[in-house]
């Protein structure tokens, strides 16, 4: 995937702008000390998709990440 070019058109589509208030959200701040960070960036930097998975399903299990993820959504429309 072609991150540079995806985050020119969220930049220039204003859906940027968007999902980094979500990420600011207090939702988002909840959420983040429901990680564990070491697991996280171990996950990712192996493309261990199955343990990213997992701690997905685990925030979408909360109100926080169900609203979250709305938020994400609505940006993206």
């Amino acid at each position: 995937m072609d991150f540079e070019k995806l985050a020119r058109e969220l930049q220039s589509s204003g859906k940027a702008e968007k999902l980094r208030a979500a990420a600011e959200s207090p939702e988002c701040r909840k959420l983040s000390g429901l990680l564990d960070e070491k697991s996280l960036q171990r996950a990712a930097l192996s493309g261990d998709q199955e343990a990213l998975r997992g701690m997905l399903a685990r925030l979408l299990e909360t109100e926080e990440g169900r609203a979250l993820a709305q938020r994400v959504r609505e940006a993206m429309k």
